[in-house]
């Protein structure tokens, strides 16, 4: 069983929540559903953050190509 979770929405709120269930979507769903994709998001900017400070960072790429290098050494054809 999930916890209850209560909150005070502002105006700005209210109006998402409208927008959100306008289709008949319930509260509980509409919000269960705008925290997964805001947690997504969030997930996906992080990654995207790594991968461009690895993508910045001039010794890990080296160390990349000179691995692509040696592999490229062991292709049958």
């Amino acid at each position: 069983m999930a916890d209850t979770i209560t909150f005070r929405p502002d105006e700005d709120t209210s109006m998402a929540l409208e927008v959100l269930t306008k289709d008949g979507t319930t509260v509980s769903a509409a919000v269960r559903s705008a925290l997964i994709d805001a947690a997504r998001r969030k997930a996906n900017a992080a990654i995207r953050a790594e991968a461009e400070r690895l993508a910045e960072d001039e010794a890990d790429r080296a160390e990349a190509i000179q691995v692509l290098r040696d592999m490229e050494t062991l292709r049958a054809w």
